[in-house]
């Protein structure tokens, strides 16, 4: 690696970070605002302050691009979660008004990390994209280039962002790396700004939760709970949950997504019977508001993880092909719900 005094740094906070909801954080990666801590269990608000969805654009004409980041977590990801994915970084440059992926963070062993994305590219400029860790809260993070290169941030977009909230597997889990995780796929296909609100197994319909995101202003809403509540929790909170941001927003679409299969779901009885239980009460409800009106695009669950059992190291989070997969049967529904 090339010694850090050959180089210029660039603390990403400077220039500001794309995905973030709010800007009273109690620290600058957090994704909820600090009043939330005092509103929501603790294991919910400790999700919170990841930096999941975030990320960060500039130009540069440097034929290698280093980040310097620091972790809050000293374990760098647990089983099953790739170490680039749950704590690193990866880099997109646009070719020909495509984002194209470029290099990742492989090479770092503790909270105090320093790594190479990518070297030896044409010294010329390029515009690039660099996402955030998907777990592990970030507390500081800039990006390096050799000194006498150019640098030039790019401000984070003032469109309207897609806001999306989910489970775990919106949380990332178990993305190869930061770019491939669903939501970040859909966020680079569809060209607009997302706010990733996935909280890894907490994701069920809290009313606090429907107030916070009620307070924002958003392009679209993705409602995405369900692989983390039952049939009796979808009918005792769903319905009050999306009113709240319907009466906040009454003319923002909203795509509702049924929980996707588990891959091993076929084998077992009453695994299956759980997700037909609660896709029927959640149907209901969606059509009684679609009755009423409302703008709804519903996603049901055929397909999302395909239909080879494949897609899955658990059963239950996707891997690559799985996030991939989710983004090839969301895309359609999601393109068709932005208004222009």
């Amino acid at each position: 690696m090339t010694k850090k005094k050959e180089y210029d740094w660039y603390d990403v906070r400077d220039f500001g970070v794309e995905g973030k909801g709010w800007t009273d954080t109690e620290c600058y990666f957090d994704r909820l605002p600090a009043r939330a801590k005092t509103l929501l269990p603790e294991h919910l608000w400790n999700l919170s302050r990841s930096a999941t969805g975030m990320s960060v654009r500039f130009e540069t004409d440097a034929p290698c691009i280093d980040a310097r980041w620091t972790l809050r977590s000293s374990p760098l990801n647990p089983p099953n979660f790739p170490r680039t994915a749950y704590s690193g970084l990866d880099l997109y440059i646009q070719d020909e008004g495509t984002w194209k992926w470029a290099g990742a963070t492989t090479e770092f062993d503790s909270e105090h990390a320093e790594d190479n994305f990518i070297n030896e590219i044409p010294a010329v400029p390029h515009t690039c994209h660099v996402n955030l860790p998907l777990r592990n809260p970030v507390d500081a993070l800039s990006i390096g280039v050799p000194k006498g290169c150019s640098f030039t941030p790019i401000a984070p977009r003032t469109q309207a962002p897609i806001v999306y909230y989910g489970t775990s597997i919106v949380h990332g889990a178990f993305a190869s790396r930061p770019g491939m995780a669903h939501a970040a796929i859909l966020a680079r296909w569809l060209d607009r700004p997302m706010i990733n609100l996935g909280f890894s197994g907490s994701a069920k319909m809290e009313i606090e939760i429907a107030t916070l995101l009620a307070e924002l202003s958003p392009s679209l809403f993705i409602i995405d709970p369900l692989p983390n509540m039952d049939a009796a929790l979808v009918d005792e909170r769903a319905e009050l949950f999306l009113r709240t941001l319907r009466d906040a927003h009454p003319t923002v679409p909203m795509v509702t997504v049924e929980d996707r299969t588990n891959t091993n779901a076929w084998i077992r009885p009453q695994l299956m019977a759980g997700h037909e239980a609660k896709r029927k009460v959640w149907r209901k409800l969606i059509q009684k508001l679609l009755d009423e009106g409302h703008d709804l695009y519903p996603l049901q669950a055929d397909g999302l993880f395909g239909d080879d059992h494949e897609a899955s190291p658990d059963s239950s989070h996707p891997t690559d092909l799985g996030c991939m997969r989710m983004a090839e049967k969301m895309y359609p529904v999601l393109k068709q719900a932005c208004h222009p």
